[in-house]
């Protein structure tokens, strides 16, 4: 289990975590949500001792990270996939971490299969694709066999292969009984990965749900709109706006987009007046959707 405690973290004036309490229990993939600059990786630095908290604590199996007689057992993370010597080959790498906590070759031969390394196990790393050094970072984070894994974006560079055993791993390691901690801007990825997500916002908790009630309650504005598809679109968008809709026509298609009246009475208004309809589809609240109404009002770095 992972526990925060009213956390927080300044750098001078700038407050990067403000106030932040959660727990994240084994059992279930929780995803760590939140725009750049939202405090995701400087709440991962303090998880892993690696930033000192100005304000309360953060804890792994009730203590914190560095005062476990052997921390690789007991949390794997991957932070930065690039932060390997190039001139080292991945199993050198790994049999360096190894020998700190007195694992075995045998353990690190096993992970080198576990994540596909096997075959290039005895090259540089730096000669490694992206994909390949996540890979390796994957690796190192599992040569402890830990209860708690905590992965920052794990999928970058991966082929859909690879993207695929990540959703499937971290799934059936959660099932095991650990707690798994994930964080990614892959929107479509997280929501088939996670089982609970909490969200950031400039440094404050301002979401902790499990994704199908955050799903549910953020993607108001999906769950209304209504896509329709007609060779008479223009008549149809006239009584549709006569009967209190928003429409909008699709330029150069005959489909239009309805907000503010449900697909059953759009429906229904069509047959009434004889008006063929060649699709009628309700658009499924998504996670996407969720997250960008959550967060609007709390990006740090928006473009113009």
């Amino acid at each position: 289990m992972i526990e925060a405690r009213h956390l927080s973290k300044r750098y001078g004036t700038k407050t990067a975590v403000n106030d932040v309490t959660f727990s994240l229990t084994p059992g279930q993939v929780t995803g760590f949500l939140g725009p750049n600059g939202a405090g995701k990786s400087t709440t991962m630095r303090m998880l892993m001792g690696l930033d000192r908290p100005t304000s309360g604590s953060i804890t792994v199996l009730g203590k914190p990270y560095a005062e476990h007689r052997n921390p690789l057992n007991v949390v794997g993370a991957l932070l930065d996939a690039k932060g390997v010597h190039p001139g080292r080959s991945a199993r050198s790498h790994l049999r360096a971490l190894a020998a700190t906590h007195a694992i075995s070759d045998a353990r690190v031969n096993e992970v080198l299969h576990l994540t596909g390394l096997a075959s290039v196990a005895n090259k540089r790393v730096g000669g490694f694709s992206l994909g390949m050094g996540q890979r390796l970072g994957i690796a190192a984070a599992l040569l402890g066999d830990p209860q708690v894994l905590v992965l920052d974006e794990p999928v970058n560079g991966l082929d859909p292969d690879g993207v695929l055993w990540v959703r499937n791993f971290v799934r059936d390691y959660a099932a095991q009984g650990r707690t798994v901690r994930l964080s990614s801007h892959l929107m479509s990825e997280m929501a088939q990965t996670a089982d609970h997500v909490i969200v950031l916002g400039r440094g404050s908790v301002i979401a902790d749900a499990p994704i199908t009630e955050l799903i549910a309650s953020g993607g108001t504005q999906a769950q209304r709109l209504v896509r329709v598809s007609s060779p008479e679109s223009i008549r149809l968008g006239e009584l549709l706006r006569a009967e209190g809709a928003r429409s909008t026509q699709h330029s150069d298609t005959d489909e239009l987009q309805i907000e503010a009246m449900p697909a059953e009475r759009v429906g229904e208004i069509a047959a009434a007046h004889g008006i063929v309809l060649h699709s009628l589809v309700t658009e499924a609240a998504s996670l996407e959707q969720a997250y960008l109404e959550l967060t609007r009002g709390e990006l740090e770095y928006a473009a113009a």
